[in-house]
């Protein structure tokens, strides 16, 4: 970080997750609260409050942010200098969609730490009826902590619907009695990527995407073979084109098209949105359709084919 940048310590997570309490006891201990000026904005208002006689250090100031449309950066900005504050911690509020503050922090506002806590008691209701919310909090933060989390839950749920999101995200149970466990599940890809062909199944093309995207550099030189939907532009060198498939990643209104640039002489005999199913060598290079290195597929083999019984990849 430049000496200019103002490191934003985020916490999401929906009402009585955890987020006050978790503050709360930063606060209180002299090795996070050291002195520096801290800025809190509390966006939205739980059972617990603020104990700020409780804290380290008297250098802490909570802001409410009442309306999602509050948080501009004129807004932002102001506030840290109305206390000359050179760190911020935010309490998210779980209705609002993270793309609002992402897109109005001022410039030199860097997200140093972003952690989600979730009430394991009330998680599943609010995946099952809030789905895209869910995914809005999941798919950025380093670590999510399910309080409150029963002896008996099936953790194996719970941590389904964090990997069907993001493989990085660290997973974290706490239990009524305050002790924490870590989640140690394996979480294998459902394809072999040391066989001499990398089979992927129709069914499994969401993980492969997702999985790809994290890491593309571990697929260099690999060899892939899986079924995807051809998309050409006539901005593409004429022996490229896009392959790939849509995906669901929450629910219907975020279904999006995901593919590589693949490159093969014949492209010019393929026709935009046919179904193929085709053999290709990965290579990690620069390619026009990027405007940057990323994976190409150098086909080797292609078949025409119908498409899957199921033409929405989703992650299960």
């Amino acid at each position: 970080m430049s000496q200019r940048d103002i490191p934003v310590y985020l916490f999401t997570g929906f009402l009585e997750g955890g987020k006050t309490k978790f503050i709360q006891e930063s606060m209180e201990d002299a090795r996070v609260n050291n002195g520096d000026r801290t800025l809190i904005l509390l966006c939205e208002e739980g059972v617990e409050e603020y104990d700020p006689s409780a804290f380290a250090s008297p250098n802490v100031w909570i802001e409410p942010v009442e309306n999602e449309e509050d948080l501009t950066p004129e807004f932002l900005q102001r506030v840290l200098d109305a206390h000359k504050c050179v760190r911020v911690i935010v309490e998210y509020n779980g209705m609002w969609m993270l793309n609002t503050l992402y897109t109005q922090m001022p410039e030199n506002w860097v997200i140093a730490q972003e952690y989600m806590f979730c009430d394991a008691r009330t998680f599943l209701s609010y995946n099952a009826n809030m789905r895209q919310l869910v995914y809005d909090k999941l798919r950025s933060c380093e670590l999510v902590v399910f309080n409150r989390c029963p002896p008996d839950a099936d953790r194996m749920e719970f941590h389904k619907i964090v990997r069907a999101i993001s493989r990085r995200t660290d997973i974290a149970y706490e239990k009524p009695d305050g002790t924490v466990e870590y989640d140690e599940i394996q979480d294998p890809l459902p394809f072999d990527l040391d066989a001499p062909v990398v089979d992927i199944a129709d069914r499994d093309y969401a993980l492969f995407y997702s999985d790809l995207s994290e890491d593309y550099r571990k697929y260099d030189g690999k060899t892939l073979h899986y079924k995807g939907m051809v998309v050409k532009s006539a901005k593409l060198p004429e022996d490229t084109f896009i392959f790939g498939r849509q995906v669901m990643t929450c629910c219907a209104n975020d279904i999006q098209f995901t593919g590589l640039a693949a490159t093969w002489p014949e492209t010019p005999t393929l026709a935009k949105g046919e179904w193929v199913e085709l053999t290709a060598k990965v290579r990690v290079k620069w390619h026009k359709a990027y405007g940057k290195r990323g994976p190409v597929l150098t086909v080797t083999h292609l078949e025409h084919r119908e498409a899957p019984e199921d033409p929405v990849a989703t992650f299960y």
